[in-house]
C-alpha cells in the first residue's frame, strides 16, 4: 500500500543528554513503520562528526529520512545540514528553522519582532557572570540554557541561595544562559500538524514545574487533554501556537510549549522541533484526540516530506 515511500530510515540516537528519550522515539517509529510492512532502516548514530555520519547514511541507501533524534545534533539543524547536503528528504522542519527552535535566545527575537509575547527575560554570558546583580532579579525566576531540550539544565529559582547553584547547571550546557520571569499559571503544549494547531493539552506536574524528571517518570505529571479552556481562549492558544511555528519557518510538524498566566495571557516559551515521538507522546497524543493513530501519523509525516521535496526515489 505504500510502496511508493521508498527506503525510510529512521535516525535516532545520537550522543546528546537525550540519548536514552531518542532511542524509545525511534524505536517506536521504527515498529510502526515495520507493522505497516514499510522498508524500513534503523538508523542509531553514535557519533557527531560530519562526515562518519554522511557516510553511514550513504551506506543505507535510503530515500527519506525521519529524524527522531532529540537534542544536539538531531534538533539543532546540524543533521538536517548533512541531509540537505545529501539531497535526501527528510521529515521536520529545515536546517534553518531547526537552529533558530534550538536556540532559545535567537527564538526568542523572533517572536518578539513578530508580536508574539514571551515571558520578560536577562541574557547572561558566562565570562559577565560576576557583573549580575541579585538586587535586580525578582524571585521567583526560572534560569535555563541556551540550547537545550526536555528541560535539561533548567532550574527553578525561589532563594537568592539557589540562584547560584541554578547557574552552574545552565552554564554547565551553554555559554549564554536566559535568567526569566516566572509566570505562575497554566503550562500548556499544542501540537502543530500540517500546519494546523491540534486541541491543547494541560501539563499538570506534581513538581513545582514541567521540569526532566516530571515529563520521564511515570506518575510525576497529569496531562488533561482536552485542555479546560474555553472555545475562545482555546482558539487563542492555538492561534498564537501556529504564529510561532510559522514565524520560525517550521514545517511538518512541531509542539509549541506555552504558558498561560492569571489573566489567561498566552506567552510562548519554545518551539519543539522533534518532540517525543512514541504512542504516549504528547504531540501523538494531541494526534490520537484528532483520530490519527501513531501509525497513521508517521506516515503522514513522510507523505508530507516526500510531497515538500524534489524527487529523490530510485536516484
Amino acid at each position: 500500500m505504500y510502496s511508493n515511500l521508498g527506503k525510510i530510515g529512521v535516525i535516532f540516537g545520537g550522543l546528546s543528554s537525550e540519548r536514552e528519550i531518542s532511542v524509545k522515539s525511534g524505536k517506536a517509529v521504527c515498529e510502526a513503520l515495520i507493522n505497516e510492512g514499510l522498508n524500513v532502516r534503523e538508523i542509531d548514530l553514535t557519533t557527531e562528526e560530519p562526515d562518519k555520519v554522511e557516510e553511514i547514511i550513504h551506506n543505507f541507501g535510503i530515500d527519506v529520512a525521519f529524524i527522531a533524534m532529540h537534542g544536539r545534533f538531531g534538533e539543532d539543524g546540524k543533521l538536517q545540514a548533512i541531509l540537505e547536503k545529501m539531497n535526501i528528504t527528510y521529515v521536520g522542519s529545515d536546517s534553518l528553522a531547526s537552529a533558530l527552535a534550538m536556540d532559545k535566545i535567537a527564538s526568542r527575537s523572533v517572536f518578539e519582532e513578530n508580536n508574539i509575547p514571551v515571558p520578560k527575560c536577562k541574557v547572561l554570558n558566562i565570562e559577565k557572570r560576576n557583573s549580575l546583580l541579585k538586587k535586580e532579579l525578582q524571585l521567583p525566576l526560572v534560569v535555563k540554557p541556551q540550547s537545550q531540550g526536555s528541560s535539561i539544565g533548567v532550574s527553578f529559582v525561589q532563594r537568592v541561595e539557589e540562584l547560584g547553584p541554578a547557574l552552574d547547571s545552565a552554564f554547565g550546557y551553554d555559554n549564554n544562559i536566559i535568567i526569566e520571569e516566572y509566570i505562575q499559571g497554566k503550562e500548556l503544549t499544542v501540537g502543530i500538524l500540517d500546519d494546523k494547531a491540534l486541541e491543547p493539552i494541560q501539563i499538570v506536574p506534581k513538581n513545582i514545574f514541567f521540569d526532566y524528571k516530571a515529563k520521564y517518570n511515570k506518575g510525576m505529571t497529569e496531562y488533561m487533554l482536552p485542555a479546560p479552556l474555553d472555545a475562545d481562549l482555546r482558539n487563542k492558544v492555538q492561534a498564537v501556537s501556529l504564529k510561532a511555528h510559522k514565524a520560525l519557518g517550521c514545517r511538518h510538524f512541531s509542539r509549541v510549549d506555552l504558558l498561560l498566566d492569571k489573566d489567561n495571557n498566552p506567552f510562548v516559551l519554545e518551539i519543539n522541533t522533534i518532540p517525543g515521538f512514541t504512542a504516549t507522546s504528547l504531540l501523538p497524543k494531541a494526534a490520537l484526540y484528532e483520530g490519527i493513530t501513531f501509525t497513521q501519523l508517521c506516515i503522514k509525516l513522510i507523505t508530507l516530506a516526500l510531497k515538500d521535496a524534489v524527487p529523490t526515489l530510485n536516484r
